[in-house]
């Protein structure tokens, strides 16, 4: 009887402890590039592969097939759950130029004038 009684205390201590879990500390997980908007707003069309790879850094996916679209893409999971936050940007290649970006960035307004070389 006493191990019953033992045994019963534990399963209702245990599952009063699950109700706890709320309280312990879930760690964000960050992923991909970080790129804040200054750094795209020092892109512009004609800069080289290398000049947008010293700005923004590698991109996070790279395609095979298409080596002129390189794809930028950052995400945030909150460890509290509620947080939740991503963002992408394409930048887009021809002849080994810069020809477009889109995403969730603006262009700058001097996107479409050429760096002076």
């Amino acid at each position: 009887m006493k191990a019953v009684l033992t045994t019963v205390l534990l399963i209702i201590g245990l599952s009063s402890l699950s109700a706890c879990s709320s309280w312990v500390y879930r760690i964000d997980i960050p992923q991909g590039n970080f790129l804040e908007q200054k750094d795209i707003d020092k892109l512009r069309v004609e800069m080289t592969k290398e000049q947008v790879l010293y700005v923004l850094g590698s991109p996070v996916a790279s395609n095979a097939f298409d080596n002129d679209t390189w794809h930028y893409f950052y995400s945030l999971k909150s460890g509290a759950g509620d947080n939740n936050f991503k963002k992408q940007l394409i930048v887009s290649f021809n002849d080994n130029k810069l020809q477009d970006i889109s995403g969730d960035y603006e262009k700058s307004a001097d996107f479409n004038q050429p760096l002076d070389i």
